[in-house]
């Protein structure tokens, strides 16, 4: 049998209130995947710990095995990104894109099923430190992660070659259901125009080659925002509550 106490570090996705003084905290774990677990007495002035369980906070946790959820037993606070990120609203919509699109692809029992949660967690740790440091412009770190946390569940777009018959690039059309960059040849209906500079742009977030990201163009960054979105609620099959709340500039 699996040990009833175990420790881990995570990230704090999402809080729910439970009973007069409980919570209900999702977390994505570095060794264990996404787990929901209870928080008990936190939302007491007394509480030891309720502080640290704030979304976007990256912690050190021992928890409990319940029967339906497990039970936070002891938090330490490893790096409080919610203080930084909290602050600022373009910074904020971006991180609670982020943790929701987290939360959809490694949801357990989910139609999706846990994709690759400790690859998953690594990235979304890289993403909100980023946002925190402020390291580059919001908008960018969120497509950068969008685009690199849908290539982890296997839905990598293509940004150069022809993402149906392989054909090199550069081409002039994206079309999400085929996967990234069609060619004049594979092009059909729903395919739409992108930019050169876009389409490099999209290359450079999926790579994480962030010379060429930071020397985009306000234009540029617009269009290839539209296609992560586009792109990013096909593959989820709805659109992010969250997602509609992020500014583009």
């Amino acid at each position: 049998m699996p040990e009833r106490l175990y420790r881990d570090e995570a990230v704090i996705l999402r809080t729910y209130k439970l009973g007069e003084a409980d919570r209900i905290v999702v977390i994505l774990t570095r060794a264990h995947g996404q787990v929901r677990a209870v928080a008990k007495g936190v939302r007491r002035t007394t509480s030891r710990f309720g502080a640290r369980l704030e979304p976007f906070s990256m912690v050190d946790l021992q928890l409990h095995r319940g029967r339906a959820l497990d039970v936070v037993t002891q938090v330490e606070t490893l790096h409080p990104f919610a203080r930084s990120i909290a602050g600022d609203y373009a910074v904020f919509t971006c991180a609670s894109t982020m943790v929701e699109t987290a939360e959809r692809l490694t949801a357990d029992g989910g139609d999706l099923g846990t994709v690759d949660s400790p690859q998953q967690y690594l990235l979304l740790y890289g993403a909100l430190f980023a946002l925190a440091r402020a390291r580059h412009a919001p908008g960018l770190v969120l497509d950068s992660y969008l685009l690199r946390a849908l290539a982890l569940a296997g839905w990598a777009p293509s940004c150069y070659d022809c993402a149906r018959c392989g054909a090199p690039g550069p081409h002039a059309a994206f079309h999400v259901q085929n996967g990234g960059a069609v060619c004049a040849s594979c092009r059909t209906a729903g395919a739409v125009e992108v930019e050169p500079g876009a389409m490099a742009l999209l290359g450079a977030l999926l790579s994480g080659d962030w010379v060429v990201a930071d020397a985009s163009t306000v234009r540029d960054r617009a269009q290839a925002s539209g296609v992560v979105s586009a792109y990013l609620t096909w593959h989820l099959e709805r659109r992010l509550r969250s997602l509609t709340l992020v500014e583009r500039t």
